[in-house]
């Protein structure tokens, strides 16, 4: 049955969006439990259905998913997002950088973040998040509509052609579900391996721990923050047993006003 609506764009591209969560969550559910582990993506309390996670000071984020253990303590945060135009790439990657941050903080359980990322990323965007390490899982923008036109789906519409997305809307309203949901599966294939293999590796409590950084933040009483990396204890030691600070503080190496953004690297792993 085809539904008239406002937006015919807007509620398509919710539609993909939805399919490849649905494949991606079954995906992941059989992945996990087959290692022992849960995949969560709704809350496990009685009568409530968002999953709802905390950081340190009470604030709730609704997460997509997680994936936890036998005592239900989360040990991978998932996020699934699509986006046809990247105007709306900086606002979905900024609640990213700062709900799983603040989640991990608060949850000692957690190793990793995950983010399943479809549609048209900025390279900026993409290289904000990984700086938080988001490990991230691209879907093309150009995969998604070669999908489509395998159903004889216009979906490359510029912003304001309205005409090519009612269309393609009244298109995908005729597909059965199950064709629905096998875009969904094509969608995730173009990542799945990957994925799979990262999961498996960071769910394998047989793997020796070892200290990877140690990362000093310090903060002035006139709110100065200055942060510092060690790559063993003993250099944290040194640096920590230093008896003034105040050159840390008072120095000529902070940037300025006149200096050019860092480089951003395309390359997403």
């Amino acid at each position: 049955m085809i539904i008239n609506i406002q937006n015919p764009g807007s509620a398509l591209g919710e539609a993909i969006g939805a399919e490849m969560e649905k494949a991606l969550n079954e995906y992941l559910s059989q992945l996990v439990e087959h290692l022992g582990y849960y995949f969560i993506s709704k809350s496990p309390l009685k009568n409530r259905k968002r999953l709802l996670m905390y950081d340190d000071f009470g604030t709730a984020y609704n997460l997509d998913a997680v994936i936890a253990n036998e005592s239900m303590q989360p040990i991978i945060l998932f996020e699934s997002k699509y986006i046809r135009y990247t105007k709306h790439n900086r606002d979905k990657g900024s609640w990213v950088c700062t709900a799983h941050p603040a989640i991990r903080k608060r949850y000692g359980s957690v190793r990793s973040s995950i983010a399943v990322l479809a549609g048209n990323w900025s390279s900026s965007s993409l290289s904000m998040m990984k700086s938080y390490d988001i490990n991230i899982f691209l879907i093309p923008f150009s995969r998604i509509c070669d999908l489509l036109l395998n159903h004889d789906i216009q979906f490359n519409w510029d912003e304001k052609d309205r005409k090519t997305a009612i269309i393609a809307w009244k298109k995908y309203s005729t597909l059965t579900p199950e064709q629905k949901f096998q875009i969904g599966v094509q969608m995730i294939d173009f990542i799945k391996d990957e994925l799979g293999n990262l999961v498996t590796k960071i769910l394998d409590d047989t793997l020796k721990r070892e200290l990877d950084q140690i990362l000093i933040e310090l903060h002035s009483n006139l709110g100065e923050v200055k942060a510092f990396k060690f790559s063993s204890i003993e250099d944290a030691i040194n640096f920590l047993n230093l008896n003034e600070f105040t050159e840390i503080f008072i120095s000529t190496d902070s940037l300025t006003l006149f200096d050019p953004p860092p480089e951003i690297n395309d390359e997403v792993k």
